[in-house]
């Protein structure tokens, strides 16, 4: 007998990024919102790892998620992603236990390369920003030696485990991939996939792109637990349409010029085909589940992780359009808030 596909889990992603001077403020409101989506119902909450501001103002993820454990009841905290190759894996693993200690267990670990050769240079390793080959074998080489060390069993010295001894993290390590042959080597080290919200460097749209993706994912899975797909996208409710670009439009369309400088997209970008070329889901809620039917990745996702990046729409704004999310876009597409809100410490969800 096949067994159930997994519930449809509802997730969140933020790159906490404020339209002024005041970290302060934007580390605050960002917090809120994991606040707010607790409270509604969301799965998963998740940060991503910024060295250098462009796409993003967190730069601690770990330290930020204590912040929000302490916060909240319920929610999975999550990175989307960590960048790897920065991090020494031994003190990586020592913080994400100790998170998922004080959160009972609610800790998704979300890693990856990164692109951004500043991020490289500024750390000391500039070669690696320059070679990208290089760069995931650095990935892999620190991934193993993570999990290694998440498994609790003895590393880097005689004797020496990581404390507070961490929970089971089989199921809870996810990797971001750029390609079928990237989605294919996560499959075999047992690792959970996430999915950009747009694929960049591609003229298709980016379903069209990323569907062969997953599908060699789940070709390539061979772990005696489920396999989990959790697809980002650009999702931005409002009352309509109108008032949804009034919110997002150009932030969208200058984040797609900036790219274009960095010779990612093509240049002399409309906004319409930066919204395209971001792959945006916005508008009215019934809109967005209409456009969201015709996604091609959609229908093998077990996690949508919507997020409003590159927008920073205003915190009123933003703590709406995760409401709209849980009440009216996620219910139309099979999501239903978990039958037992309390977290497992086991940090092994159904």
């Amino acid at each position: 007998m096949t067994p159930p596909a997994p519930r449809l889990r509802l997730g969140f992603l933020t790159h906490v990024q404020g339209r002024d001077e005041d970290p302060a403020r934007t580390y605050r409101q960002a917090q809120e919102l994991f606040v707010a989506a607790d409270e509604l119902g969301f799965d998963t909450g998740w940060v991503a790892q910024h060295h250098v501001p462009l796409g993003g103002g967190l730069s601690s993820p770990w330290t930020f998620l204590a912040h929000a454990a302490a916060r909240t009841r319920r929610i999975r905290l999550g990175t989307a992603i960590t960048v790897l190759p920065l991090e020494d894996p031994l003190r990586l693993a020592e913080d994400v236990a100790s998170v998922d200690t004080l959160s009972g267990g609610r800790v998704e670990l979300g890693v990856g390369s990164g692109s951004h050769p500043d991020e490289y240079a500024a750390f000391g390793r500039p070669e690696l920003g320059a070679d990208p080959v290089r760069r995931r074998e650095v990935t892999t080489a620190h991934l193993a030696v993570l999990r290694h060390a998440l498994a609790g069993r003895e590393c880097g010295a005689p004797g020496f485990r990581v404390q507070p001894a961490p929970g089971d993290f089989t199921r809870r390590i996810w990797q971001g991939v750029f390609s079928a042959r990237g989605a294919e080597h996560a499959a075999r080290a047992g690792s959970q996939l996430l999915l950009n919200r747009a694929a960049y460097g591609f003229d298709e749209p980016t379903d069209e792109v990323q569907r062969p993706w997953a599908e060699a994912y789940l070709a390539a899975w061979r772990q005696p637990y489920p396999p989990r797909i959790g697809l980002s996208r650009f999702v931005f409710p409002a009352a309509d349409r109108r008032t949804a670009l009034d919110r997002i439009a150009q932030d969208v369309h200058q984040a797609a010029l900036r790219m274009a400088e960095r010779g990612t997209f093509p240049r002399g970008l409309d906004t319409a085909e930066a919204l395209r070329r971001f792959h945006c889901f916005y508008g009215a809620p019934e809109d967005i589940v209409a456009a969201l039917a015709g996604e091609r990745v959609l229908p093998l996702a077990t996690d949508l992780i919507a997020q409003f990046n590159p927008a920073v729409p205003g915190h009123d704004a933003a703590l709406r359009a995760l409401e709209l999310l849980a009440t009216e876009v996620a219910p139309a597409l099979g999501w239903r808030p978990a039958s037992d809100p309390t977290p497992t410490t086991a940090g092994n969800p159904a």
